[in-house]
């Protein structure tokens, strides 16, 4: 199935008209869409050059070959279609009968098949839509080099929009081109079940006048959400394809929140509960404060460029342009801005909140360690006390231990014995009150 094949080699004037950056100079028609199968090199087993290659992501590996296992990693959304398509190749978006170029704009096609293909039917006002009233979106997930050679071809794409791309460029910008601006925006793994849950997830947004492309190499649920809400929102507002790249943006955005606003309530026990705790209960405070912590620094990471490319995109929002937002999308790029402006604001608050709970737990745990060890220096005192009063009496006892004579030890009864003990024990009567006295007035 050939992407934008004339007849002839010559453009139609609707096309040229329609989309100038779809044609370029090519005057020959394009060659066949390749699926995986028809990759070059492609193996039964999904890989790329046979066994030993490069695996194609979602490549069926059954021995069927059929790849009816394969997620779909393409997702075609129109006004002129009744619901968006979804296929796993690029030869697989058009309907039975319907060329890429009249799929891209809006037209049904000569054989237009109601069948059991993966397609969605074209609706009645799709044929007669004109095509400067259709809006086209396609949204790739991983997509190969392969891919993105056709793609670059096809929609005349600048090479280091297609490197950017290809090498996963992680900084986030706003560049302007010929006939396309591009927004490269990071979002976040959203499952929480997936190992990368949290990790930078990169958005790439190349916007026509007259259509988006979207890629992004981990599944996410944002272009979804965009399309569910331009699906309650298409009749009151003007689906064009800076607006796309607006709801994606701030899709985007949105999904920080409900993290920041669990963040926030962490933030909040940790400081109440910080001082209050007995010593029994404060053994996972430090853990809490720490896991709390490298949340923060992770989205404060994430949200770090996102104002200045926002701000960037709005201030190019001008008729003067012509590859920009129109004005109306920078009053809700606008909105935007200061949406990420306040996150931002309230991670560095939590942070600061988080660095001082920090503080006030180690200053808790050093006030209860002094409290310990004035314990221990309180009973050793103690014993050193009684040590004084009692070496002494067995200094004097021990003298008359020995082999030698004891005075009144031949006399009858226990005189002698008697003055012995009451003089011990007024001695020790007397050293102990003068230890507490000193001790006391210490």
């Amino acid at each position: 199935m050939a992407l934008f094949e004339q007849p002839g080699g010559a453009p139609p004037p609707a096309l040229a008209a329609r989309a100038p950056h779809l044609l370029g100079h090519y005057t020959t028609p394009l060659s066949a869409v390749p699926s995986y199968e028809q990759l070059p090199g492609a193996g039964q087993n999904g890989f790329v050059g046979g066994g030993n290659g490069v695996p194609i992501p979602g490549a069926s590996t059954s021995a069927a070959g059929q790849g009816h296992d394969r997620p779909y990693r393409f997702s075609f959304y129109s006004n002129a279609l009744s619901a968006t398509i979804h296929a796993r190749s690029l030869s697989e978006l058009p309907a039975e009968g319907q060329t890429f170029e009249d799929m891209f704009l809006g037209r049904p096609g000569s054989s237009h098949s109601t069948g059991t293909t993966p397609t969605a039917n074209l609706t009645s006002r799709g044929a007669s839509q004109s095509p400067e009233n259709c809006t086209w979106w396609l949204d790739v997930l991983s997509p190969t080099d392969e891919e993105m050679k056709l793609l670059s071809k096809v929609f005349n794409i600048h090479p280091l929009t297609t490197e950017d791309i290809q090498m996963e460029e992680t900084r986030e910008k706003i560049e302007l081109f010929r006939n396309y601006y591009l927004v490269c925006f990071r979002g976040f793994d959203q499952d929480p079940y997936s190992p990368t849950h949290l990790e930078p997830l990169n958005m790439y947004i190349i916007v026509f006048r007259e259509g988006i492309l979207s890629f992004h190499f981990r599944p996410t649920p944002h272009p979804q959400n965009v399309r569910r809400r331009i699906k309650q929102l298409k009749d009151y507002i003007s689906v064009t394809s800076d607006w796309i790249s607006y709801a994606l943006i701030d899709d985007i955005t949105d999904a920080f929140g409900p993290l920041i606003q669990g963040i926030e309530y962490e933030v909040d026990s940790i400081d109440e509960l910080v001082l209050i705790l007995k010593e029994a209960e404060q053994s996972d405070m430090l853990r809490r404060i720490g896991t709390c912590r490298k949340k923060v620094m992770g989205l404060l990471r994430l949200m770090g460029n996102k104002a200045d490319v926002v701000k960037g995109l709005a201030k190019r929002c001008n008729e003067n342009w012509r590859v920009a937002p129109t004005s109306d999308i920078g009053l809700y790029l606008s909105d935007i801005q200061d949406h990420l402006i306040t996150m931002t604001q309230n991670l560095n608050h939590y942070e600061k909140i988080l660095s001082r709970s920090h503080s006030n737990y180690l200053a808790q745990i050093s006030i209860e360690m002094t409290d310990a060890n004035n314990q221990i220096n309180d009973v050793l005192s103690k014993l050193t006390a009684l040590g004084t009063v009692l070496i002494p009496m067995n200094l004097v006892t021990g003298l008359w231990g020995m082999n030698v004579h004891v005075p009144g030890q031949n006399a009858s009864g226990f005189a002698w014995f008697g003055s012995i003990i009451g003089a011990l024990a007024a001695f020790a009567l007397i050293a102990g009150y003068s230890t507490y006295k000193l001790m006391v007035r210490r």
